[in-house]
């Protein structure tokens, strides 16, 4: 969509054809402007996997810190 909006759409068509507001469209354009479809793809790839791994270390050290608790308890 952004390619689009380059090509010389206008802004309010391309935010219409794909039900987005102008100003999404332009978060998504500071976003991803200068990179291509398979670098914005692994990018958002990377994002998800980045989100999945977060929430593991969080899980984790909450189970760490519950564990370390237990321990303080039976000493």
């Amino acid at each position: 969509m952004i390619k689009e909006q380059e090509a010389g759409t206008p802004t309010a068509q391309v935010c219409r054809k794909y039900g987005i507001s102008s100003a999404s469209f332009y978060k998504y354009k500071a976003k991803f402007g200068g990179l291509e479809v398979s670098d914005a793809r692994k990018l958002k790839a990377l994002e998800e996997e980045n989100a999945k791994l977060k929430k593991l270390l969080a899980e984790t050290m909450l189970d760490n810190a519950i564990l370390k608790d237990v321990a303080a308890k039976k000493w």
